[in-house]
């Protein structure tokens, strides 16, 4: 590593801590020529597969646009910022374990609308009304019926209330 203060190639690691949940790894360093000490952060590089669309065009996946529209789908819903940050950042080690260069973005949405179903059940069917681009009340109707449906067979779920409905 380059010394910052005086250019020097030279530099030698003084200390070495996780930091991040184990993501990160920061090092104190000291220059051999100068004896200036600074601090490094080392994180794996972990490239994001291209996305296909639907058109067959290919696009970089857009972290940005995943939250976005995520956060969009949860507006006004009680769903921390730590379960929302925790449900991208599963999306994400999803798509890297799958060890495609390239995927789907029919994927990406159906990891999202999994994700969003554990969340917040108001937040999946808004998002599926988009997605899969419902067309009248029908639609919302069977896919709130299937909620309850899984809800039966999974009591740990939860089935939108009348409310919701």
């Amino acid at each position: 590593m380059r010394c910052p203060f005086c250019g020097e190639q030279d530099t030698k690691v003084i200390d070495s801590r996780l930091v991040t949940e184990g993501d990160q790894v920061r090092r104190r360093r000291q220059c051999q020529a100068c004896e200036e000490r600074f601090t490094t952060f080392e994180s794996a590089e972990l490239v994001m597969p291209k996305l296909i669309k639907s058109n067959g065009t290919r696009v970089p996946f857009d972290e940005q646009k995943l939250t976005s529209g995520i956060q969009r789908a949860l507006e006004k819903r009680p769903v921390s910022v730590e379960d929302v940050e925790a449900s991208i950042h599963r999306i994400q080690a999803t798509l890297r374990a799958t060890g495609e260069r390239e995927v789907k973005s029919l994927m990406v949405g159906e990891l999202v609308m999994e994700e969003l179903r554990k969340l917040d059940q108001v937040a999946y069917v808004r998002f599926a009304s988009v997605y899969r681009q419902f067309q009248d009340i029908e639609e919302f109707s069977q896919e709130i019926a299937r909620i309850r449906k899984d809800a039966q067979k999974n009591p740990h779920s939860q089935a939108p209330s009348e409310v919701d409905a």
